[in-house]
């Protein structure tokens, strides 16, 4: 209690700090908490348009995933122009290669040969029943 009462008469004691001084120190106490607080916040809204923005992770990935398939879909169309120019070489050198495509495509014939042309059929024909 003896305590008590000293520490009491020494904060009266004390000279009053001038009321800017004062101001100053309110200030300084409130200003840490509230600026850290301001920054959390700006942190947390700029992660977020990181992740979510005009331009952010999802978009990103989303264009990366579209540009694997485009990607794939050139490397499709290379190797089938490849393929196709391979084909028309081998036409242009191979006079056999050019008799086959016109028999099989135009349906040509050598003078005294008949096409039979059947129809196409995707259903199977059942089997005659046995006696």
């Amino acid at each position: 209690m003896n305590d008590k009462r000293k520490t009491e008469q020494e904060a009266a004691e004390r000279p009053v700090a001038p009321i800017p001084q004062r101001a100053l120190d309110w200030t300084l106490r409130v200003w840490r908490p509230a600026g850290t607080a301001v920054i959390v916040a700006l942190a947390l809204l700029l992660t977020s348009h990181v992740i979510n923005g005009k331009n952010g992770l999802s978009v990103w990935h989303q264009k990366r995933a579209e540009d694997q398939q485009l990607q794939r879909e050139i490397k499709d169309l290379q190797d089938e122009n490849a393929r196709l120019k391979d084909h028309v070489e081998h036409l242009k050198t191979d006079p056999e290669a050019i008799e086959r495509e016109a028999r099989v495509k135009l349906h040509y014939a050598k003078p005294g040969e008949v096409i039979v042309a059947l129809p196409e059929s995707n259903q199977t024909q059942p089997a005659p029943a046995a006696k």
